[in-house]
């Protein structure tokens, strides 16, 4: 009927599913719907590395892109100057809780899951030049949220760069557990409802690793942010702070990206792109497949980079609304927890180097 499809290749099969997704391929020979009982496992190395190197080769100039964008410490330090304000007025104005939490799933859902992708902007030092001072950024723009994340989060992510999807390593990858258990639409549907507690904790359990001066500066500076709302705003105020963090991660149109970019909706594909309006509250972390082959180009230019080289990126599958994803990986048996794509090229005393970084 001419609308959005995206085709799937499954073993020998070709499947196709209607997505929030702008690609498709012609021949289609069946259509199986089956909820997987397994990662899909890839027997090569990440994809990224070597698309840099063939885009480096035939446009030099993608280089010029690289580097800290001016925009990005503005852009951030005024949403934590909008959740501040935020939280005074739900004290100042004596909002009821309805209301209060109705606030955080709205305008703090937006705000504080935009700071989210702002710590992980400032994880790859694009806010400044400086690596000090885009750690002592990152745990500023981590205020607003109620709960100290960002140095772990920036551990946790660089090894998800270096190592995407490899086993006992990527905590991006949910757990066997979590794809035996979240199995019907109900249940993923809580899933994605509780998905903040699952990215907090899922590491402490695959991959623990001993905290260092710089998570005890942030637990130090969110407890006594925390405690400074508290004790000038009140309780409300604290509240609103810390739903707008659980709500904007939960089922919300923004935590559509964590479905969105690794999760293999085709079959040997694992890092998908999205172009829609909602990247300008994101730092274009959409333009996933662009900023895993270039973490180190601003989320700002990326859009730039898609420009300059569109052989590379036009042709792949891509999600057109992260709003449809959420919906189809609730509704759609045959996706899950269970897809993603999987590798094991660490050995075990790499594996054990990585732990202990």
């Amino acid at each position: 009927d001419g609308g959005p499809r995206l085709v799937v290749r499954n073993s020998s099969q070709l499947r196709v599913r209607r997505l929030g997704c702008s690609w498709s391929w012609s021949s289609v020979d069946s259509f199986t719907m089956a909820m997987p009982t397994d990662f899909e496992w890839s027997y090569t190395d990440e994809p990224h590395a070597t698309r840099r190197k063939l885009i480096l080769e035939k446009y030099p100039q993608v280089k010029k892109l690289y580097g800290v964008h001016w925009l990005n410490k503005y852009v951030m330090g005024s949403t934590v100057l909008v959740q501040i304000f935020a939280a005074w007025c739900v004290s100042h104005y004596q909002l009821s809780w309805p209301l209060t939490f109705l606030l955080a799933y709205t305008l703090g859902g937006v705000c504080n899951h935009s700071l989210t992708l702002a710590m992980h902007e400032v994880s790859h030092n694009l806010a400044f030049k400086s690596l000090f001072a885009n750690r002592l950024f990152g745990i500023f723009v981590n205020l607003p949220m109620g709960i100290p994340a960002f140095a772990s989060f920036k551990r946790y992510h660089t090894d998800h760069h270096k190592y995407q999807g490899e086993d006992e390593v990527d905590t991006d990858i949910p757990t066997a557990v979590e794809g035996r258990f979240f199995t019907n639409p109900l249940l993923k549907a809580f899933w994605m409802l509780i998905q903040p507690l699952f990215y907090a904790l899922r590491p402490m359990f695959t991959v623990p690793k001993v905290p260092g001066k710089w998570e005890l500066i942030n637990v130090a500076a969110a407890v006594a942010f925390d405690a400074t709302v508290y004790r000038f705003c009140g309780l409300q105020s604290v509240v609103y702070l810390v739903f707008s963090t659980l709500l904007g991660m939960g089922l919300h149109p923004m935590a559509g990206h964590f479905v969105a970019e690794h999760y293999a909706f085709v079959t040997g594909q694992e890092t998908y792109s999205y172009y829609g309006p909602l990247n300008w509250f994101s730092y274009f972390v959409g333009y996933h497949n662009e900023h895993h082959d270039f973490p180190f180009i601003a989320g700002f230019r990326l859009p730039q980079l898609r420009a300059m080289c569109p052989e590379f990126y036009d042709t792949m599958p891509r999600h057109s609304s992260w709003t449809k994803v959420i919906w189809q990986y609730i509704v759609d048996p045959s996706v899950g927890p269970f897809s993603r794509i999987k590798r094991t090229t660490l050995s075990d005393e790499a594996r054990a180097r990585v732990r202990a970084s």
